[in-house]
């Protein structure tokens, strides 16, 4: 049998830590590790416990939930983060994929998608499907004021002209077999190209290719990809 899902639940109301840890230690393949009640003491036990799924509530005392996903992804931990927000379109669930979040879920997320979540999310893959990802971008960029266009990022030198293609397709929210209908490729050779370019733009998944899209200014609201 392969190792439980390790799981560190952050969040500052004991509550609602109980009830995640009675639904997930409910599942034979994950492991309640640790809480924590604040962003802080969240940085310190994932440094400590190494789990590999974070479940992190944004407004704690201390240190709040984004900066902590922040330092905790910008350390090179292995830890994926699961987002607990009130509201899907509010401004925590933008801030908390552009810190380097896996996944946003609702705080009140039903047992059976809690578990999905945490197994999608331990596997390496994403929760928040790339559509969703793009419309909460686009709503977030659109709410900025005006900025100059940031420079070209050199790492896109290092994309082949197909691999430019699909991530500028990935921005667009396409799934694996959108992908290899768009380009007649096999799904296979498609997750290929998504693994290499994740690598040569150093992303955690897909989710973060799209945030790199709209952050390097490489896909806008109003004018689609500029490759």
């Amino acid at each position: 049998m392969s190792q439980p899902i390790r799981v560190l639940l952050v969040d500052d109301q004991p509550l609602l830590r109980m009830g995640f840890r009675l639904i997930l230690e409910g599942e034979e393949d994950m492991r309640i590790v640790g809480e924590a009640s604040d962003g802080a003491e969240a940085v310190r036990l994932t440094e400590r416990l190494e789990p590999d799924v974070v479940l992190m509530d944004v407004r704690m005392p201390v240190l709040d939930g984004i900066e902590a996903t922040r330092r905790i992804t910008g350390s090179g931990a292995c830890a994926r983060i699961i987002i607990l927000t009130t509201f899907d379109l509010d401004e925590y669930a933008f801030a908390g994929l552009r810190a380097g979040a896996s996944a946003f879920l609702l705080k009140d997320v039903g047992p059976n998608e809690l578990v999905h979540a945490v197994r999608v999310v331990a596997s390496g893959d994403a929760v928040v499907a790339p559509r969703v990802t793009q419309r909460l971008l686009e709503e977030y960029v659109r709410s900025q004021p005006d900025t100059p266009k940031p420079p070209r990022d050199p790492l896109l030198q290092d994309l082949t002209p197909r691999e430019l293609e699909v991530l500028g397709a990935i921005a667009e929210g396409l799934s694996n077999a959108e992908l290899a209908r768009r380009f007649f490729l096999s799904e296979a050779t498609v997750k290929t190209h998504v693994r290499r370019i994740l690598t040569k733009l150093h992303l955690r998944d897909r989710v973060q290719a799209v945030v790199y899209a709209y952050e390097t200014g490489l896909v806008t609201p109003s004018q689609g990809l500029d490759f």
